[in-house]
């Protein structure tokens, strides 16, 4: 059985092992020891604040299998993006173009420096360390931070959206980049990442990027074919959130041209499926057949989620947990938890 719960400071030495094997270029912690444990104590002060509306507070979580008590996987959402600054993405657009003397019109693709997605809440950190192996806690790791909105949505606004790493070449290279990003910093992207951070609300950005529409004609067939497109190692991340409602196509990242999905909450699974549950403790295991896996988690103060094979809950007050279950989510029967319904169809994974 695998949990999903807030960080601690505990795990920090996971989490620098973690960030030692990910791969150049494609943001899931921070690369080193001092940013990891800066990270670690801003999480542990976000989860324990006092939130009226969402600002700088940032919350990870960590996939630990209860079996080795080794963590993972890690997870992480922003309550406000941009909240120390504004988030810069470029926005696709189509700008239209007419000659009456010629009688000619046409439709040209156009990049446009925005900050659109400034307050919206951001979900970043995703990181499985056996991804390609992974079953259903890939699921339960992407949904469980999703599920500690919907048990505190105070903390967290009414859109969500994710920058996916975009694709870089063997040497961490990025195609987009060197087409565009390149000419205006003036150094490789990944030095640029660097020095940037990984952040995306950094002064030097409105600085140095072009302020005016980038047309996409004008940009070499590597730049433009690497538009939109997700690194290799994203591809879970990617299937795992169009699953849960999350939509691609109108934003992408200013330096490497991956995605940006974006959403309302009430298009996300999580928030429009979750039911609220009370906990009875679950006899003799009935037939496979009959059972329905669930993503289910505990209360906001004291954050958990398992994944849990059980009967049916739509047309009952109650959920049926293992003791197992119970003892991971930390509740007993009589208290209540939230679930929503995972896929059936997990072979996206």
């Amino acid at each position: 059985m695998y949990v999903v719960r807030p960080v601690e400071v505990a795990d920090i030495g996971a989490l620098e092992a973690m960030a030692a094997v990910s791969t150049p270029g494609v943001h899931t912690l921070p690369r080193t020891r001092e940013g990891i444990h800066a990270f670690v104590e801003r999480s542990i002060a976000s989860f324990a604040a006092h939130v009226d509306i969402p600002s700088e507070e940032s919350y990870l979580f960590v996939l630990e299998d209860l079996r080795t008590r080794e963590v993972v996987g890690t997870a992480a959402i922003h309550a406000s993006a941009g909240s120390n600054g504004t988030y810069f993405a470029f926005r696709n657009d189509v700008i239209q173009q007419v000659s009456r003397d010629l009688n000619i019109s046409h439709s040209v693709h156009a990049l446009t420096l925005c900050s659109e997605l400034t307050a919206y809440s951001q979900l970043s950190g995703f990181y499985l360390r056996n991804r390609d192996r992974a079953g259903l806690e890939a699921a339960l790791l992407s949904r469980a931070r999703l599920l500690y909105a919907v048990l505190a949505p105070h903390r967290f606004g009414d859109r969500f959206f994710v920058p996916l790493a975009g694709q870089t070449d063997g040497a961490g290279q990025s195609a987009f980049w060197n087409a565009l990003g390149r000419k205006f910093f003036k150094m490789d992207f990944l030095d640029a990442e660097r020095v940037i951070g990984g952040a995306r609300n950094r002064t030097l950005i409105v600085e140095l990027m072009p302020h005016y529409p980038v047309y996409v004609p004008l940009l070499p067939g590597d730049a433009q074919a690497a538009m939109g497109q997700i690194h290799p190692s994203g591809q879970l991340a990617f299937n795992l959130l169009t699953q849960e409602g999350f939509e691609a196509d109108e934003y992408i990242d200013i330096f490497d041209g991956g995605p940006i999905l974006q959403a309302h909450k009430h298009s996300l699974r999580s928030f429009s499926g979750s039911q609220l549950r009370r906990v009875e403790t679950a006899g003799p295991a009935g037939a496979p057949e009959a059972l329905v896996n669930y993503a289910v988690a505990s209360t906001e103060q004291r954050f958990r989620a398992v994944t849990v094979a059980c009967p049916p809950v739509e047309t009952s007050q109650v959920i049926c947990l293992p003791r197992e279950a119970q003892q991971a989510l930390d509740v007993a029967p009589g208290d209540n938890v939230i679930c929503v319904r995972l896929q059936e169809n997990h072979s996206c994974l």
